[in-house]
């Protein structure tokens, strides 16, 4: 105890006072960046911070966001946005998607709706949540950006599914008989059934009748069978 207690206070000998200015002295800076920051330091402060154990890594961070009431513009997925976090500023095009607390599948959404939270994914820089978040649009030009979301860091995970449902339509034009496996299809009337036999003609088959059919494997395949032989 009367040991930590002497680390302790060695610490606080070596800390600089609160309410007291500290010079700090940085080597090693290369001349591009020392040029830009001393750009930047006539317009606003520069701030230093000390980073945590892995905030040098890149991982895919999830933040709870959501729309803010002044912004009235659509908030599109995959859109160029400034994410403001902590004492982080970076430019990302996140993907939304809904919150599924019971599993880790969560569906993908188009666009960021207003009233409700959703989940924004993106790669960044490694931050521990909770952290806050603003996100801002670019107003072009010399205007000020507009903040268009606020929201927090809720967690950093790379396991996680975002699913997005898509539904193909068309005719088959080629089936490879020796990596292909039968599979069910059904009428919107409720037949069911599976494909009988292929013709030599491009893909092209026979079936039980001449309706539309759906046939689902990994995802939905829409086909119209009314031409088939």
């Amino acid at each position: 105890m009367a040991k930590a207690l002497e680390m302790e206070q060695e610490s606080r000998d070596n800390c600089v006072p609160t309410e007291s200015y500290a010079r700090i002295y940085i080597k090693d800076v290369p001349l591009d960046v020392a040029s830009k920051l001393c750009v930047v330091s006539r317009t606003c402060p520069i701030v230093l911070c000390g980073l945590l154990q892995h905030e040098s890594k890149m991982s895919v961070l999830h933040f709870s966001i959501k729309k803010h009431d002044s912004y009235d513009a659509p908030i599109k997925a995959k859109e160029e946005f400034i994410f403001h976090v902590g004492f982080r500023q970076f430019v990302a095009r996140p993907i939304f998607s809904t919150y599924n607390m019971n599993s880790d599948k969560h569906k993908v959404e188009r666009f960021l709706h207003a009233g409700r939270f959703s989940i924004a994914s993106m790669y960044a820089l490694v931050s521990f949540p909770p952290l806050p978040l603003i996100v801002l649009k670019g107003a072009g030009g010399s205007s000020a950006p507009l903040a268009a979301a606020v929201g927090s860091l809720r967690s950093i995970d790379t396991d996680g599914i975002i699913i997005k449902k898509i539904i193909l339509t068309g005719y088959p034009q080629r089936v490879s008989k020796f990596k292909a496996s039968p599979v069910e299809a059904w009428t919107k009337c409720g037949r069911r059934g599976r494909i009988k036999e292929p013709v030599e003609q491009g893909g092209k088959f026979f079936i039980n009748n001449h309706l539309a059919f759906t046939v689902k494997y990994h995802w939905e395949l829409k086909t119209d069978c009314r031409n088939c032989e």
